[in-house]
């Protein structure tokens, strides 16, 4: 078994989270601040934009593996994938500290459920024999 459709997938996102890394190493060296945000709004952001995507993308990306190893359809796969990319690739742009409600993060946060709402129901589908 390769989970070839989960690991299409897994790619993008890598490449989505190490800039998410990067920007907040590069604010940590310049405040030379080792723990914790320092106070600095920017720092803060940035810590939550990563924060954030690693709080949805692990578990997701579990949940498509589950469901791959079991037979869920590739086009299933495929349009749950594509969510969690588009969200995680938006949402980091609509998170703003002084705009709650940006655009942008209505539509990473509604891609990322619909995701997880996929993937519940492809699970549940195989757990119940539907």
């Amino acid at each position: 078994m390769t989970l070839s459709i989960t690991t299409l997938y897994a790619l993008p996102l890598i490449l989505i989270w190490a800039p998410l890394w990067m920007r907040i190493t590069m604010v940590r060296a310049e405040l030379k601040q080792s723990i914790g945000d320092g106070g600095n709004p920017q720092l803060l952001l940035r810590i939550r934009q990563h924060g954030n995507f690693i709080e949805w993308v692990p578990f997701t990306l579990i949940l498509m593996v589950l469901a791959e190893a079991q037979g869920t359809p590739g086009l299933w796969l495929h349009v749950t994938g594509a969510l969690v990319v588009i969200g995680r690739l938006v949402h980091p742009f609509g998170l703003k500290i002084d705009n709650g409600a940006h655009p942008l993060r209505y539509v990473g946060n509604t891609a990322n459920l619909l995701a997880m709402l996929s993937l519940l129901v492809a699970l549940a589908r195989i757990v119940l024999g539907w």
